[in-house]
């Protein structure tokens, strides 16, 4: 649903958090993060300028490749998403014949999907996708496009894991696309780095390594010459603690690409997309 503002080429800018939900927070963000009101950052304006149909993340070549490895890794059974949101993903994917539900912490969200498909299509429940409980079980659970760095603390990124878990099925699977900490591209004592520099458009990421929080801070000029700021709040996570997190939650990694066309993973990698994949079943 939400994914991290933070982009690469493979990675396109979608919109961020409204201004006014998010012009309190300071330039430089720390352990404050984790008390951010998700919900109230996700709120109707938010929502409704979300989608960006044909471009950017909703671009055919960033969304098919995405539905054609959740619908294989689906085979045939029923696919849980945490935080749907728009239906980005779970609509094309239902349209390719997968069951789909979701869950959604967003009212205003689950409004703009409805817009697309009703309840008996893809069935929402409300609430976090840390701890919310959809009736399953599920074949697939994924979590796209860098949203687990939505989650603010450690634990709350541990327990969606294990919530996954419980939705699963002997010998589900749970897929994560997400970004690797840019950390690399930070200068000697310096915690900002631009990632994007367009015309009428400034993105600047700020770093706290001591608590792996990192704030998105975009800046839109508009044609007379004023400057809109918003920002958007994540605790980035490196495969390695992934991986650890999934173990915690009994499953195992079964492979890592760098994109859903199954490029190599390499140390130049900008993200990645992870399966893993609970014991038990065929």
């Amino acid at each position: 649903m939400r994914p991290h503002p933070a982009t690469h080429a493979q990675n396109p800018l979608p919109p961020s958090p409204t201004e006014s939900t998010l012009n309190a927070m300071p330039l430089r963000q720390d352990a404050q993060d984790a008390h951010v009101d998700q919900e109230a950052l996700w709120d109707a304006e938010t929502a409704r300028r979300y989608d960006t149909p044909g471009t950017g993340m909703f671009a055919p070549e960033v969304l098919d490749p995405t539905v054609d490895r959740l619908a294989e890794l689906a085979d045939g059974g029923r696919a849980l998403e945490f935080a749907v949101g728009t239906g980005r993903v779970a609509v094309p994917l239902a349209r390719r014949g997968v069951p789909v539900t979701g869950i959604e912490l967003s009212q205003p969200m689950i409004d703009q999907l409805r817009a697309k498909a009703d309840e008996a299509t893809i069935p929402v429940v409300i609430g976090d996708m840390a701890t919310a409980t959809a009736p399953g079980p599920f074949h697939l659970v994924y979590l796209v496009f860098n949203t687990i760095s939505n989650l603010l603390t450690q634990p709350e990124q541990v327990e969606c894991f294990r919530n996954a878990a419980r939705h699963l099925a002997p010998g589900g699977r749970f897929v994560i696309e997400l970004e690797v900490p840019a950390l690399r591209k930070l200068p000697p004592g310096q915690h900002a780095v631009v990632f994007t520099s367009d015309p009428g458009y400034l993105g600047v990421d700020t770093y706290d390594p001591l608590h792996q929080h990192l704030t998105s801070h975009h800046f839109r000029y508009t044609e007379d010459g004023k400057a809109h700021l918003a920002r958007s709040p994540h605790r980035y996570i490196w495969p390695a603690e992934l991986d650890l997190m999934a173990q915690l939650a009994g499953f195992e990694l079964e492979c890592r690409h760098a994109d859903w066309e199954g490029g190599e993973f390499t140390a130049e990698s900008g993200s990645h997309v992870s399966v893993y994949r609970l014991p038990g079943g065929a």
